[in-house]
């Protein structure tokens, strides 16, 4: 986890050391019910209230594809 700081924003990375998401999964991972698990075992709904909880209040969570390991930004 790291954070970056502006005059106007704060921007935290959380990275893990998987080698990222396939493309075919990242274009879908932030749509409500999207689950790459086994039925029954996860709702697919974390990434998508997350999101709608930093956008809510005027923020964004991305995946950034282009990182090295698997990262998201939740900008604030």
């Amino acid at each position: 986890v790291s954070v970056h700081q502006t005059a106007e924003k704060v921007q935290i990375y959380v990275k893990d050391s998987g080698n990222g998401i396939p493309p075919e999964v990242a274009s879908r991972i932030m749509e409500p019910f999207f689950s790459t698990k086994d039925l029954g075992k996860g709702t697919g709904l974390g990434l998508a209230l997350a999101r709608g909880i930093a956008e809510k209040d005027g923020g964004s969570l991305v995946y950034l594809p282009e990182t090295t390991h698997t990262t998201f930004m939740l900008e604030l």
